[in-house]
C-alpha cells in the first residue's frame, strides 16, 4: 500500500466533493483518530493510521486489503466510487434524494430513478450533482447523479429520469464475485 500521488489525491477529492462537498475534512480528521487514503492495485482504501501502522508488518504481495475500499482508478485514470463507500458518504452528504417504497426495488436492481418514484429531494440540487439515495425510512440505498435540478423536477412528467444510477446496495448480491 502506498500513499496517493498529488494527481490521484486531486482526482479522488474532486469525486468525493461532488457528493459531500467541503465535508471531506471530516473524513480525514475524525474524533476517533486520523484516517488516510492508501492505494493498493488501483483501489483506494480508507484506513485508520493506527491500523495502517500495524499493516506495515505484512508484505505488499501478501496484503489483500486494509480498511474500506472507497473505489478504484480506471485505466484512463478516472476514479469510480464503489458502494462500500456509502456508509462513509451518507452522513456527510450535501444533496439527498428519497425514493418511494415502490421505486426502491427498481433502484436496487440498478435502474435510474424516475419522477414517479421520487419521494423528496434536497432543495437547490443542481443538474449533474452527486446525490445520496435514501429510502423513505432514511436508510441509505446508494448514490447517483441528479439528471435534473430541483426546480426542473417539479415540472417533469412522471416517466422522466431524475437521478442517474451510479451504485446501490444491491450490488453486493449482483456482483459479489467481483467486489473486493
Amino acid at each position: 500500500m502506498r500513499p496517493l500521488t498529488e494527481e490521484e489525491t486531486k482526482t479522488l477529492f474532486e469525486k468525493l466533493s461532488k457528493y459531500i462537498g467541503e465535508n471531506i475534512k471530516l473524513l480525514v480528521d475524525r474524533p476517533d483518530g486520523t484516517y488516510c487514503f492508501r492505494l493498493q492495485k488501483d483501489r483506494v482504501y480508507y484506513v485508520s493510521e493506527k491500523i495502517l501502522k500495524l499493516a506495515t508488518n505484512i508484505s505488499r504481495e501478501k496484503l489483500v486489503s486494509v480498511g474500506t475500499c472507497f473505489g478504484k482508478f480506471t485505466k484512463t485514470h478516472k476514479f469510480r466510487l464503489h458502494i462500500t463507500a456509502l456508509d462513509f458518504l451518507a452522513p456527510y452528504a450535501k444533496y439527498k434524494v428519497w425514493v418511494k417504497p415502490g421505486a426502491e426495488q427498481s433502484f436496487l436492481y440498478g435502474n435510474h430513478i424516475l419522477k414517479s418514484g421520487l419521494g423528496r429531494i434536497t432543495e437547490n440540487t443542481e443538474q449533474y450533482q452527486g446525490v445520496v439515495v435514501y429510502s423513505m425510512a432514511d436508510t441509505p440505498l446508494g448514490f447517483g447523479v441528479a439528471a435534473k435540478s430541483t426546480q426542473v423536477c417539479r415540472r417533469l412528467d412522471p416517466m422522466s429520469i431524475v437521478v442517474f444510477h451510479q451504485a446501490d446496495v444491491g450490488e453486493y448480491i449482483r456482483s459479489e464475485g467481483t467486489l473486493t
